[in-house]
């Protein structure tokens, strides 16, 4: 392939819909995808005070079944899944020997020997690549179900009265980070309690060709309640608000889990050795050459991803995300800095088109919705 060559994009089974809602579409992670409908401010407003409708069909569905599924995932990703409840999920990552992030994850456990593993869309093939090649030898086999699966998300206050309604699973029992098997709109579906915005909601996951049926149904049953279709611009703002990383910004084979803030997902003591344990152990023992910390820009300006950061006129680190928070009225950033530069209240300079505007560390996240009272 030339230089001026390119894959063709994929495109998930909505297209269609994204086009009639008069989407903007732009390429992520090889895939055509709508960045906004009405714009993101508006769409970012309306998940955090009714509902959002995302398709998030990109994203890698990898099932890993047989009797040893849980002790071969257990050598294979920093965490433990065999420590799950069947009908519970978690966060996860896969990692380099060097203890580098090759992809964050969530696990569900579907059953007793069957896993769910959610991939980012960009690195879907190469934790599908690297997971059947640490399976190899075990008790069990990866079924790479991504361009089988259509992702259709709902987000928000109002997502669980909305979904309520269409679905025979009691979502009042669907506590947050679980999964349940049933029927949305009479559609198979599985239903979980996941999300990437920082407000309630639930992810359901349906053959290919029913994801326009989903989507449909959901939007149909949100109209009155202001429920909007939402696209990944929205979506970003959203997960950085919530202070939840986004890989190859926040999160990339540089990396390592406990320099990203992390490190309670690396189960180090978990029975059985795992790819990156020993490099994790060490950092783990000897600390971390830099430290992820959140932003708030003081002085003018947004800090975006690649601009320096510096304290006392010294380079410290880099911005890795960086928006305007539509919520809290102020512009908030990721940054890399040097531990000894990451304590919040620390006073640090962003440079932002050659100027040295203020910033200070703070704890995260930056946004945390209200607990939710339906149970």
């Amino acid at each position: 392939m030339t230089d001026t060559e390119a894959l063709p994009l994929h495109e998930t089974a909505l297209i269609d819909v994204h086009r009639r809602l008069g989407a903007r579409l732009i390429e992520f992670g090889g895939w055509l995808m709508p960045v906004q409908y009405a714009g993101i401010l508006e769409e970012h407003r309306a998940v955090r005070e009714r509902a959002g409708l995302f398709d998030l069909s990109h994203m890698g569905e990898l099932h890993v079944e047989g009797s040893a599924a849980g002790d071969a995932l257990a050598a294979a990703v920093v965490t433990d899944p065999r420590a799950l409840a069947v009908g519970r999920a978690h966060y996860s990552m896969i990692c380099a020997p060097d203890g580098g992030i090759i992809d964050d994850l969530i696990i569900y456990r579907l059953a007793e020997d069957r896993f769910l593993v959610v991939a980012n869309a960009g690195n879907a093939a190469i934790v599908s690549d690297e997971l059947a090649a640490r399976l190899h030898g075990w008790s069990a086999v990866l079924d790479d179900r991504s361009l089988a699966t259509s992702l259709v998300a709902i987000q928000g206050p109002a997502a669980a009265g909305v979904l309520a309604p269409l679905t025979d699973i009691d979502l009042s029992a669907l506590r947050y980070y679980a999964i349940a098997e049933g029927h949305v709109a009479g559609i198979p579906a599985l239903v979980a309690r996941t999300g990437y915005t920082g407000e309630d909601g639930f992810e359901l996951f349906v053959d290919w060709d029913r994801g326009p049926e989903a989507w449909d149904a959901l939007e149909a049953a949100g109209r009155g309640a202001g429920v909007a279709p939402s696209g990944l611009g929205a979506r970003d703002t959203l997960r950085l608000e919530a202070g939840m990383p986004l890989y190859g910004n926040d999160l990339d084979r540089g990396t390592n889990p406990f320099e990203a803030g992390l490190g309670r997902v690396v189960k180090l003591q978990k029975p059985g050795a795992f790819v990156g344990r020993e490099a994790l152990a060490r950092v783990a023992r000897d600390g971390v050459a830099k430290r992820l910390v959140g932003l708030t820009v003081t002085g003018r300006g947004i800090a975006r991803h690649g601009h320096p950061v510096l304290r006392d006129g010294r380079r410290t680190g880099v911005v890795t995300s960086g928006t305007h928070s539509p919520t809290l009225g102020r512009a908030i950033a990721l940054a890399y800095v040097a531990p000894a530069d990451g304590e919040p209240g620390t006073i640090l300079d962003v440079e932002i088109r050659g100027q040295r505007v203020s910033a200070e560390v703070v704890p995260m996240p930056f946004y945390r919705r209200h607990p939710r009272t339906d149970g």
